[in-house]
């Protein structure tokens, strides 16, 4: 993942200890069900497609612009598969961070799946009985995007619609 400038600027400032950022990742399906992988540069692992928005920039508009950005593939966000706040992420130069994600499902509606920037060693449509080896958080957000119920949000796993938590 390309670092965006606001980030170099902010770590100019606080060095190398805990930055808090949002993050949206985007399960894509095509018209035949299968799924949207990047294999990434910086772990050279297949993932779902992601970034960190723009100061500004709302969560779908996040979703759109890095899946372009990333596949050449262009997206309808259909609605919030997730939040989850990840645990943090310490990076080669010593870096740490710490993404609140929101994960979208998305429609593709254009484009041919392709490498389009310096992020992604391939891109590739997968159907999800045969996913190559993926992190358990990706796993996690393809299967949520496969249910047809609500967001689902991390420690919640008890709630119901109807039911309340006991005091």
């Amino acid at each position: 993942m390309a670092t965006p400038d606001f980030i170099r600027d902010l770590r100019n400032s606080i060095g190398r200890q805990l930055l808090w950022l949002p993050g949206v990742s985007a399960v894509v399906f095509d018209g035949q069900g299968r799924v949207l992988l990047g294999k990434r540069v910086d772990t050279g692992g297949w993932s779902v497609i992601g970034g960190i928005p723009e100061p500004g920039e709302q969560p779908a508009e996040t979703a759109v612009r890095e899946v372009y950005e990333e596949t050449a593939v262009r997206v309808v966000p259909e609605g919030i598969v997730l939040v989850e706040t990840m645990p943090p992420t310490h990076y080669p130069n010593g870096d740490v961070c710490q993404f609140m994600d929101v994960t979208l499902r998305c429609r593709a509606v254009g484009g041919e799946a392709r490498v389009n920037d310096d992020e992604s060693l391939e891109v590739g449509w997968f159907a999800v009985d045969a996913l190559p080896e993926l992190e358990e958080y990706a796993l996690t957000r393809i299967k949520r995007a496969l249910e047809a119920g609500p967001a689902w949000f991390h420690g919640m796993e008890e709630e119901r619609p109807g039911r309340h938590p006991e005091a």
